[in-house]
């Protein structure tokens, strides 16, 4: 059960932040709550006390049901009554508030049917099995979905565990946290008369979770009022002084907004577009984030324009007759129609600047939009049910899944994982704490929702689960990515995954996971193996020192640079110039039929280039004069190649067989020390046909494991 107070620090209710075609009085729950208990209603009729919940109800549906409503109340106050608040109220006023701010949303008849009930099973003898008897099995799922578990059952871990089974109820029926949300809402309305210590923990829990999830469900509406009376509780002080900027400003003669709000109405209405026009207060937790941003704050920072309109085309509309007839602030511009957020806000932003220099901060949306912001998924009633041919029209197939939204998935997924109620509710915090989602695309077309922030390790363990312990590194936009890479919007990511089942993660990559799939995959792994070497890492390092530590293959053998002219009969160019010897470069490393071009060098020698090379371009600039070169009939030739991979366990036996498969012989090997996953190979071969080479850098880049394959290519010297 929960008190009731009235907070001196509340806002305005929320039967206020939608607008209405007609308005309706505030209602004091107070009064209806005694009124109800007067005596028995009736049933063939609808009690009273809820006239004004079916009223509410019947603006959003106007041919709905009531006959559940009556039967809900019925049970919902015949089983409270006796129960009081430590307001002093009767306890029914509680669930006929909650009740109330639903129906004010537009949630539908289940909704609001399990909201009248919500507390019967937990505080009173009606049983889940009398609910789902007398309601069905949807009304039972979402009563079951909020009732608390026993502290005497689970004792400190009755919270975190009873935000466990509500997520997991969520996650079939969005409906639960819904009813949840409203639910502290009216608590934190009514959290007056608790001992402050108590009130302070109770907001700290609705600062850290409830919140952030209000927002992720896109329940505007409610989120604006709990930061409102969060902030109230917690910064009281900053509060008190954010109230009495709004009320100094409240008083001022002169309102910016009211005059830019007359000038677009003028400018709409010489355009022929059909637009409400709106000022829109900022909450007090806008307010103060405002005046902590931008210091001494104008009539403008109080508020914004909003601007509705009916279709969707209209709002471009609006947007360029704003920007044409007035000044706009083109920085300030985001498209949120075209692009919608991930908990389905859809809106234009911009902004124009008053004459005095202030600038005024422009919503533009249709009347569905702005249903949708207020309300979130409660405004999209049960979103379960088949879609309407309206329904279908508007949202023309492209609007996010409301049933189970990406951020929610996720979370259910690595809940499965937490070994305890702390590693859970803490993780769970930590999660909600990030108040951005971006979308990646995998290569086949398909999408990746991930934290703002999240890495290329973070989208292996969504893509993945535990199988992502193999993976070996990601292509970004087609370009090669360290795991540890910070993704953003829009990147196309594709993920190497390794072919051998005992492949290990790398203790590194805690590093850089920030999801809790990612952590909690690896923390567990970890665990579960203890003492055990650094993954992938240290397997490619003790590879590296094996190759490092062998003797050479064969005197007289080239160091990395590229081609050596000794050894069994290279490629031969010829040079047109008689009796000149003959270098290819080790900085290109040509090879037939490479396109080649020579350059004479102290003592009669000209060295033999690539034409692409980056020396070619020095000696040009610095005046040197080219020979001409071309390739002789041997086409057998010696060529270093690099092979650039990510480590796994027998990578170097796997490139060795592919490359001696192709007929060519290696005539010296090394491999470098692993660097964040990734390894480099330098292999100079001898091939028996210069044809060959590019089968066989192929061939080397379908090992597993290999990213890319080139030709040695080192930066040019001066001296030649």
């Amino acid at each position: 059960m929960s008190a009731e107070a009235t907070n001196p620090a509340t806002p305005g209710p929320v039967t206020n932040t939608v607008p209405r075609r007609k308005a309706r009085p505030r209602i004091d729950l107070r009064r209806l709550g005694r009124a109800a208990l007067l005596g028995p209603t009736a049933r063939d009729r609808l009690p009273d006390a809820i006239g004004h919940v079916a009223e509410a109800h019947r603006a959003h549906y106007p041919d709905a049901d009531l006959e559940p409503l009556r039967r809900a109340w019925v049970l919902a106050e015949s089983s409270h009554r006796g129960q009081m608040r430590k307001s002093g109220e009767p306890y029914i006023t509680h669930p006929l508030a909650v009740t109330l701010i639903l129906a004010e949303l537009g949630a539908e008849t289940t909704t609001l049917t399990a909201s009248l009930l919500h507390d019967t099973v937990e505080d009173t003898e009606v049983t889940l099995d009398q609910v789902g008897k007398e309601f069905g099995a949807e009304v039972r799922y979402l009563v079951d979905g909020v009732t608390k578990l026993e502290k005497v059952d689970y004792g400190a871990a009755a919270e975190p565990e009873t935000f466990r089974k509500m997520l997991v109820a969520t996650g079939s029926d969005v409906r639960v946290m819904s009813i949840k949300l409203a639910d502290r809402l009216h608590n934190m309305r009514t959290l007056g008369v608790m001992r402050p210590e108590k009130q302070a923990r109770i907001a700290k829990v609705t600062r850290d979770v409830l919140i952030p999830l209000a927002e992720r469900l896109g329940v505007q509406a409610l989120k604006t009022e709990l930061e409102d009376l969060v902030f109230a509780i917690l910064h009281p002080e900053e509060y008190d002084h954010t109230r009495e900027l709004i009320v100094d400003n409240a008083s001022r003669a002169d309102d910016p907004l009211a005059e830019v709000t007359d000038e677009v109405r003028g400018v709409l209405r010489d355009a022929g577009i059909q637009a409400e026009v709106l000022i829109r207060p900022r909450h007090f937790v806008s307010v103060h984030r405002v005046a902590r941003k931008r210091g001494r704050l104008r009539g403008a920072d109080f508020g914004r324009l909003l601007v509705l309109v009916n279709e969707d085309a209209d709002c471009y509309g609006v947007l360029g007759e704003l920007h044409t007839c007035l000044k706009p602030v083109v920085s300030e511009f985001k498209d949120f129609i075209a692009v919608p957020k991930f908990n389905l806000y859809q809106s234009l932003h911009t902004a124009v600047a008053h004459t005095d220099g202030q600038v005024v901060e422009v919503l533009i949306r249709t009347h569905q939009m702005h249903k949708v912001a207020e309300a979130g998924v409660i405004a999209l009633g049960n979103p379960y049910a088949p879609p309407s041919e309206e329904q279908q029209a508007a949202s023309d197939g492209e609007r996010a899944d409301p049933t189970r939204p990406g951020w929610l998935s996720r979370l259910l997924d690595w809940q499965e994982g937490a070994p305890d109620p702390d590693t859970f509710w803490s993780t769970l915090r930590e999660d909600l704490a990030q108040d951005r989602e971006i979308t990646v695309y995998r290569p086949d077309g398909g999408t990746l929702g991930l934290p703002d922030g999240a890495t290329c390790v973070d989208a292996a363990y969504a893509q993945y689960g535990e199988d992502a312990h193999a993976c070996i590194g990601a292509r970004v936009n087609g370009r090669l990515a360290t795991l540890s890479t910070v993704l953003k919007d829009g990147d196309t990511v594709q993920l190497l995954m390794g072919q051998d089942p005992a492949s290990e993660p790398s203790r590194e990559w805690l590093e850089h996971a920030h999801t809790p799939a990612a952590r909690i995959a690896i923390q567990r792994w970890i665990a579960a193996h203890p003492g055990t070497g650094d993954g992938q890492g240290a397997e490619a390092n003790e590879g590296a020192q094996s190759v490092r530590s062998a003797p050479p293959a064969s005197e007289g053998t080239p160091d990395t640079a590229g081609i050596s002219n000794t050894g069994d009969a290279p490629a031969t160019p010829v040079v047109d110039q008689p009796g000149a010897t003959v270098r290819l470069a080790g900085c290109c490393t040509p090879v037939p039929p490479d396109e080649v071009t020579g350059f004479s060098v102290r003592g009669g020698v000209v060295t033999v280039h690539r034409v692409e090379c980056s020396a070619v371009a020095h000696m040009k600039g610095v005046g040197r004069a080219e020979v001409g070169v071309r390739w002789g009939d041997t086409t057998e030739c010696r060529v270093t190649l690099v092979a650039e991979s990510f480590g796994r366990p027998h990578l170097l036996a796997d490139l060795t067989e592919a490359i001696a498969l192709e007929g060519a012989e290696i005539v010296s090997a090394t491999v470098e020390p692993p660097t964040q996953q990734r390894v480099r190979h330098t292999y100079t071969l001898q091939l028996p046909d210069a044809a060959h080479l590019l089968t066989l850098m192929r061939a080397m880049r379908n090992v597993p494991g290999v990213y890319d394959v080139s030709r040695a290519q080192h930066h040019h010297t001066t001296a030649l």
